[in-house]
């Protein structure tokens, strides 16, 4: 291994190791989506958590209605295979009125919690439309069901794997981060990674990773709205001269900024 991704690795772990010294294994949780990023952070959970002789905190994944077959079926495979407690999470408020993306929900119809929500981002429309990916789509369907998990969890920290050069409005994020409504901590040990680096680790130690990415996706996120743009694997295509977000739904990511200030990722 090249010795700069060895001292990134470190720093990682050393950020790992302190979130579960401060917080306990019992007082947070792992953001796993079943994407390259949050796999390789519950692996480095696991690594950690096996040399200090503790448990590996709960894995939360949020079902926004649309996930990818092969992500559902790379999630069982994994938690059987590495003995993770996952709970999986739902807006069923809005996902119990729905059959198909792109449904129209009457917002009179939404719970007072989902009404709320709406007019934080100041959506005054009288109908919200299923899309996951869409702005309002992603605040409801995602940001809402995990700040109520930690609520519900009185939990006092969220491990998320996000990485400073994915997206503009993660730059300048720190590997500690205080965030409020609910009030917790923010664990990101993974900010200094590259793309590239991520798969450098997966294929140095293993580490299993969901068959979307040998079909030419780089980048998961709801089945209607991601796509890819080359059927090589993803580590074999152009990681410095194409985005990686790309095929994710681009209302979203040219809001990202926003939805962050309302608790998404």
């Amino acid at each position: 291994m090249r010795l700069v991704l060895r001292q990134r690795l470190e720093a990682s772990e050393r950020v790992v190791e302190r979130s579960l010294r401060v917080f306990g294994p019992s007082g947070m949780a792992l953001a796993w989506t079943g994407g390259k990023d949050s796999t390789v952070m519950v692996w480095l959970y696991r690594q950690v958590c096996a040399r200090l002789g503790l448990s590996v905190p709960c894995c939360v994944f949020i079902d926004e209605g649309d996930v990818f077959e092969e992500i559902w079926a790379f999630l069982e495979r994994l938690k059987a295979l590495w003995g993770l407690q996952v709970e999986v999470v739902r807006n069923d408020d809005v996902l119990g009125k729905v059959r198909a993306v792109g449904d129209r929900v009457r917002v009179a119809e939404l719970s007072e919690l989902n009404r709320r929500e709406l007019q934080a981002l100041s959506c005054g429309e009288e109908f919200f439309v299923f899309e996951p990916d869409s702005v309002a789509g992603n605040h409801l369907l995602k940001t809402v069901p995990l700040k109520e998990f930690i609520r519900r969890r009185g939990l006092k920290a969220l491990a998320t794997a996000i990485r400073w050069d994915e997206q503009p409005a993660r730059a300048e994020e720190r590997y500690f981060s205080p965030r409020q409504q609910p009030q917790h901590m923010r664990v990101q040990p993974l900010l200094h990674f590259t793309e590239r680096d991520i798969w450098s680790i997966i294929h140095t130690f293993g580490i299993p990773y969901c068959s979307l990415y040998e079909q030419g996706y780089r980048s998961l996120g709801p089945r209607s709205s991601t796509k890819r743009f080359s059927e090589l694997p993803a580590w074999l295509q152009d990681l410095t001269q194409s985005p990686e977000r790309q095929g994710r739904g681009q209302d979203k990511e040219a809001a990202m900024q926003r939805l962050r200030s309302l608790g998404y990722m």
